[in-house]
Parts: C-alpha cells; structure tokens; sequence
C-alpha cells in the first residue's frame, strides 16, 4: 500500500509544468506553420479549435501544397487538389488559410527562404506560432521548421514559439514534450477536419497514427485525448 501511494505522489509531482500554457488566455493570434497540406490539422488541430473558441485569431499556413503527395498525378494536378482539400479544412475549422511558395519535396533554405518566413510573421504578427519539430524524417518538415526558427530570432522574438509533433516514430523524432492542451472536446471536429484531406488517407492515418498518439498524450496530461508541444526559449 505505501508503494502504492507513493507512486501517486510521484505521479502527481510529474504533472508538466507547462500543461496548458498555449490555452491560458493570454494569445490573441497564432500562426501554425506547416509543411503540407493536412500538417497544421494533423499536428495540432485540436489546439487550433480550442484556440479560436477563446477567441484567439487561428491562422493555418502551408509552407507547400503538397505537390508531391498523389502518386500518378502531375504536381500541378496535385497542388490543385491539395489546396482545394485545405481551403475545405479551414472552412471547417473556420480559421483562414495562408499559402508560401514553396514546393513538396523540393524546399529548400537560402537568402530568398529566410525572408519570405520572415516577410510572413513580420505581416501577420503574431503572439504565437507552432510549428514542426526540427528533428523529423522528412526534409520538408525539417526546412520548414528552421525557417520558422531563423524568423522567430530575427523578429526579436516577437512571438511565442512551439513545436508540435506529426506521426510521432515514423516522421517526428526524439520528442519529449513539456506542453500539454487537452482536446478531447474538440478531438472530433479536428478529425472532421484532418478527414477533408482524402487524397492523403487520413482516415487509415488516424487509426494508425493519431489514435495511438492522441491516446497516450492524454495519459501523460491525465485526460482522453491531448496534443503535446514543446517551447522554444531564448538562449537554447
């Protein structure tokens, strides 16, 4: 029984420090920042919805249109179908949607790259961004979120910086979150949402990916279902 009880303690005493921080009130826009067409949904669109029910101004940009996500089709057949799927998803989610230029499998980082992620947060000025974890499989997730990086120091730090995690294993790696949003009241509208992107099998990706990964995050923050993050802070 002492075992037992100390466990509790533990367990209580585990309890993130930051839990909640991103809901707390105090953010009046965010930009989340993904890579694809379906990454700013899948990654964190649950905090997105609870975000924008407080009344915070949710903005979900594409870094790409997933040119090189349909096998058998061209790019530009490609990007028009993507797109279309993500103006569907934000109108669902009622948050407005924001596209960059680059391309799906071909991002790349230079001089030009630097400033139009600069250009962007500079523009939309927000007091929060979220964005992909740098250590992840794939390159675009990778370039996206060291552009994000570079303009958050540029701006002086003008923002709050967050990285979320997508299809933690196979694409997100290495990550230990310190932040935790409960969304389990809105779980079903973000998945109505991830699910208007059918050209990418959301709806195997859920049962394979999301549901494991939702689940367990919410074991950690005591909770159905949660979405983990991790802060950026000065100085790291």
């Amino acid at each position: 029984m002492k075992r037992i009880i100390l466990c509790i303690i533990l367990w209580s005493l585990a309890l993130p420090m930051f839990s909640q921080q991103i809901t707390d009130g105090h953010y009046k826009k965010v930009l989340v920042i993904g890579a694809h067409p379906d990454d700013p949904e899948s990654m964190c669109g649950g905090t997105m919805l609870v975000l924008k029910n407080m009344g915070c101004e949710v903005v979900s940009v594409y870094f790409t249109q997933g040119e090189g996500g349909i096998e058998g089709l061209s790019k530009e057949e490609t990007a028009r179908i993507r797109h279309q799927e993500a103006l569907n998803a934000c109108a669902d989610m009622g948050v407005r949607a924001v596209f960059m230029s680059q391309v799906d499998g071909e991002s790349y980082i230079n001089a030009k790259a630097y400033d139009e992620m600069l250009d962007l947060v500079t523009k939309e000025k927000p007091d929060l961004v979220i964005t992909h974890w740098p250590i992840d499989s794939h390159r675009d997730h990778r370039n996206c979120s060291i552009l994000v990086y570079d303009a958050w120091r540029k701006s002086g730090y003008s923002f709050d910086l967050y990285y979320a995690e997508v299809m933690t294993g196979l694409q997100t790696q290495n990550f230990t979150p310190d932040t935790w949003v409960d969304i389990t009241p809105y779980r079903e509208a973000k998945l109505r949402a991830y699910l208007m992107h059918k050209s990418q099998h959301t709806d195997e990706n859920i049962a394979t990916y999301h549901d494991p990964m939702e689940t367990m995050r919410g074991l950690e923050f005591r909770c159905k279902y949660a979405e983990a993050f991790i802060k950026q802070h000065k100085g790291r």
